[in-house]
Parts: structure tokens; C-alpha cells; sequence
């Protein structure tokens, strides 16, 4: 006598029947170890960091493919029987709210394409400087290729970098700190699984036989890539870089300035600098929490509830020789390069007559220093995991608003979010990071998940931020799961009909991560 089958839930709106025919088909696909379904093995994708019931976001089962084939098949399953699945490279966007989780709001007990087995760096080219990867290599994968090849290139890495994945931050347009640290402007070429099966080359990928699937971007006709970048028109299996020569001379360092209204001078100083490209990285404005919630918790200063009071902060900037802004920059190049350069930066610094310059020499084999200045040549550390350890209770959501590289501009957004934050009982643990003209505002508002009113508290002042800001003319870039939808709205109903005309066109059942960035079919 057969037992039925169980399994802990069933994706929303799919029969149990049509679930259990699929998963049976999945593994005759990629092996039954490779289909996960039991409670047990499914419990390191529940974990979300998010201000939510982590049961709201629980998968129903999890594949692990190896190959594109085996993704091109379990697509054909999924569109055969209505199943929705959810692609995550390593799962490791904790800044973003989850641990592999794959759900959107209302779309609950996705299936998640788990793609920690597609972890082949197929192509490194030194001369040109450019990769292929899979989707599960990591960061620290591939800077010990390079290093095992003595290949004299370079990776630019978001923080925490080690464990995440290069395609999957590159695709949810992350950024990172050296020059190449813009990662999609260094992204070429991709391979696409489409709802229907197929396989898409983007650019000059489609070209039989090619040399230069990584090396030029754009091909022939409309340019493809973005539109698979925050979306969910199709999986990407296959995905190119660029990787940065290794300089002759690097310099790292860092100013300080006392004073939180600062920030508005440093921007407008450091704003002719990076335009120029006389400092060519992504440069740091950390403000004094974020300096601090990397290096200890926030109870050696403050042990009280709600937000940290000015007097503690005044009292840790001065103990611990924090400025209320802390830039970290960095220079490249021979050495004639660094030495011309590093005059302007000190002309432009002293020129205001109030940052203090700290060199390497000065701040070597101490924190955060040397993380910063590993981040800036794409050093692998998991630093900023402190930030998680600020307040304790493992909630975390960052809220990253862009802005325009001008200094009033830059003060009125800092002003703004202190304000929400700290209503709500939070501290604001921000920092900007430049790109020539823009700024990403990151913010990580840390919370405890095990308080419920804490928890209650940090979704309500998550919301509160996006319309606020939305109100004032500025949007998020990225955002978690819980929000999406909300932070759709802030960019207006045309772009919303447009991204479900080509969902539509493109995956006409919705059976790729519905819901993701608030596009549905």
C-alpha cells in the first residue's frame, strides 16, 4: 500500500496534485537529492530578517540544478503545471532582508531554484580582463582563482562580500568600491532561460561561434540586458564581467569630519573629485553609527531603549576617534599618477580647514580602517556582519534612497531619515556611496525580530520612509520582498504597465518569482 506523499505547504493557487506530479518530475530532472521537500531541509530558507512571520515567505520545496539544461527543463515543468519558481544565486542577501528565502508579498510558498551547484567560473581572461560565471560562484570563489592563477586582476565586492554572489548582486544592480564598483556598467553579456524553455545570448552572444560575448556590451538592435536586472522576465544562468588590472600604487585613506550638518560640505568638496576622476573609486561618506555597529554593539555606549541619545553618541565619537562623517577614498595608478593626485585631494581637504586626513600608514592594522581599505581593492571580509550584532535580535532591512551629489540635497534627506528613524525608536546607521553624480543613501534599519512591538515598530517605519521620501521626489534603488510592491508605486503607474506588458510577452503563465520588484502578470 503507497503512502502519500507529504509536504509542509503547497504553492498559493497550485492544486496539491499538480504539486506532487511536478516534484516528482523535478527529480527525475535533477536527481531526488536535489529536490528539497522535508521540513528539515527546507528550514535554512525560512529565515528572513524582515519584520514578518518568516512562515509569510517559506518556500515549498527547493531545487538545486547543475546545469542550464536541467534549469531549461524544470522551467518546461513549472509552465506545464503552473508552478512558481523563485531563482537565488547563494541566497546571502541578508542586507535585503532574507537567507534565500523566495517569495513576494501575496505570493506565497514559491518554489526556490537554489543555484549553489552552477558554482563554475567558466572563463577568465587576463588580457581582457573579463569572467563568465555561473550564478553560485562567490566572491571569494573567485578571488581565489585569481590568486591561485596569479592572474593580476581585480574584483569589485559589496560588503559583506565573501559569501554572496558576484551575479547575484550584479543583478540586483548592487554596487561595490573600487572603480569598478558600478557593477552592472561592468557587467557584459548574458545567458537567459525564458519562461518558455529557451536559451537568450544577450548582445554578442547570439552570434555563432563569437570572441566577443564579454567584451562589448550592446550587439545589435535593442539592448537587452537591463531588462533582466530586478526582474522577472527570465533566469539568468550565465553572466559576464569585467574585472580591474591590478594598479601599481594604491593609496587608501580616510577623512573625518566633527559635525553631522558636515555632510553637505563633503559632498560639494569631494563632488569635482569623482566627477574628474582624480578619485576614481566608489568613495564612502559612513556616518559614526555605521562606523561603530561594525566594530562593537551598541550596549558599550548605550543600554537603554529607543534610540541612541546624542549625549552617548558625542561621548563614543570622542573615545573612540570617530568623526560624525568618516570618508573613505581611495587612489590608483603609477606612482607619478598617485602623488599628482593625492596633492589635489590635500588642497581640496585643506582648503575647507576642517577634515582631518588619515593615511594607511597611520590607521594600519585597525578597525574599520583596514576593511574599508580591503573593501576599496576588492579584499574579501565579512566586517559589516557587526551590523547585525548592533541591537541584537536579527532584524535588518536596508532603506536606500538615491540622491543627486549636492550637498543641500545630501542634508535634507540625512535630517529626514534621523527624523522617521528615531520617531520610530531607531538609530540611524547610514552611509552614501558615490557614484560620479549619484549617491546611494544606505541605511540599515536594525531592529530586534524577537521584540514584537520592535518588529511591529520597524514595518511601520520602513513604510513611513518610503512615502516620505517618495513625497520629496526620491525612490529606493533596491529594497526586500516585504516592500516591493510599495516602492513600485513610487516610480508610477506607466513603468508598472510596461514591466507587466513585457512580463506578459515573456512569461505569459507568471511562473517566474511572481511579484518580484512588484511585477506580476
Amino acid at each position: 500500500m503507497s503512502t502519500e506523499r507529504e509536504v509542509p505547504v503547497v504553492p498559493q493557487g497550485v492544486s496539491k496534485d499538480d504539486f506532487l506530479a511536478a516534484i516528482t518530475k523535478f527529480e527525475q530532472i535533477v536527481g531526488q537529492n536535489n529536490v528539497l521537500t522535508e521540513e528539515d531541509r527546507l528550514t535554512p530558507y525560512y529565515k528572513t530578517m524582515m519584520p514578518v512571520e518568516d512562515a509569510e515567505y517559506a518556500a515549498s520545496a527547493v531545487l538545486q540544478p547543475t546545469t542550464t539544461e536541467q534549469v531549461q527543463a524544470i522551467v518546461k515543468v513549472c509552465d506545464e503545471h503552473g508552478i512558481p519558481v523563485w531563482p537565488t544565486s547563494t541566497g546571502r542577501n541578508f542586507g535585503y532582508g532574507t537567507y534565500g528565502t523566495g517569495n513576494a508579498k501575496g505570493h506565497r510558498h514559491q518554489v526556490v531554484i537554489d543555484f549553489r551547484h552552477m558554482n563554475k567560473i567558466l572563463e577568465v581572461d587576463a588580457e581582457l580582463g573579463t569572467a563568465l560565471l555561473e550564478p553560485g560562484v562567490t566572491y571569494q570563489q573567485l578571488v581565489d582563482y585569481l590568486e591561485e592563477k596569479n592572474i593580476p586582476l581585480w574584483v569589485s565586492c559589496p560588503a559583506p562580500s565573501a559569501i554572496a554572489s558576484p551575479v547575484g548582486n550584479t543583478l540586483e544592480r548592487g554596487v561595490g568600491y573600487t572603480p569598478y564598483g558600478e557593477h552592472f556598467m561592468m557587467q557584459c553579456g548574458m545567458e537567459v532561460v525564458l519562461a518558455n524553455g529557451e536559451v537568450l545570448r544577450t548582445a554578442m552572444g547570439g552570434v555563432e561561434g563569437t570572441h566577443a560575448w564579454q567584451v562589448f556590451k550592446w550587439g545589435f538592435g535593442p539592448y537587452l540586458d537591463g531588462i533582466f536586472t530586478q526582474s522577472n522576465f527570465g533566469i539568468v544562468t550565465k553572466l559576464g564581467l569585467w574585472l580591474m588590472p591590478k594598479p601599481p600604487v594604491y593609496k587608501p585613506f580616510c577623512i573625518q569630519f566633527p559635525d553631522d550638518d558636515d555632510i553637505a560640505t563633503i559632498v560639494d568638496m569631494m563632488r569635482p573629485l569623482r566627477i574628474s576622476g582624480t578619485i576614481p573609486n566608489a568613495v564612502v561618506f559612513a556616518y559614526v553609527l555605521y562606523e561603530a555597529s561594525a566594530v562593537f554593539p551598541r550596549s558599550k555606549y548605550y543600554e537603554g531603549t529607543g534610540a541612541m541619545p546624542k549625549d552617548a553618541i558625542e561621548k563614543m565619537k570622542k573615545e573612540e576617534g570617530f568623526g560624525a562623517w568618516n570618508i573613505y577614498a581611495a587612489l590608483y595608478g603609477t606612482k607619478e599618477q598617485v602623488d599628482v593626485n593625492w596633492q589635489i585631494v590635500l588642497d581640496a581637504v585643506n582648503a575647507h580647514g576642517k577634515g582631518k586626513i588619515i593615511t594607511e600608514a597611520e590607521a594600519a592594522g585597525t578597525e574599520p580602517f583596514d576593511y574599508r581599505a580591503a573593501l576599496m581593492r576588492g579584499g574579501m571580509n565579512l566586517q559589516e556582519f557587526g551590523l547585525y550584532r548592533w541591537r541584537g535580535g536579527g532584524g535588518s532591512m536596508w532603506f536606500a534612497p538615491v540622491t543627486v551629489a549636492k550637498g543641500s540635497e545630501t542634508l535634507a534627506q540625512t535630517k529626514l531619515a534621523t527624523e522617521i528613524l528615531n520617531k520610530w525608536g531607531f538609530d540611524y546607521c547610514g552611509e552614501y556611496i558615490v557614484g560620479m553624480r549619484d549617491m546611494h543613501h544606505i541605511i540599515d534599519l536594525l531592529f530586534d525580530k524577537t521584540d514584537e512591538e520592535d518588529t511591529k515598530n520597524a514595518h511601520a517605519c520602513m513604510a513611513e520612509l518610503i512615502e516620505e521620501f517618495r513625497k520629496r521626489g526620491y525612490a529606493v534603488y533596491r529594497t526586500n520582498n516585504e516592500f516591493m510592491d510599495q516602492v513600485a508605486d513610487c516610480y508610477g503607474p506607466v513603468q508598472r504597465q510596461v514591466n507587466q506588458t513585457l512580463k506578459r510577452a515573456l512569461d505569459p503563465k507568471g511562473i517566474i518569482a511572481p511579484g518580484k520588484s512588484g511585477i506580476v502578470a
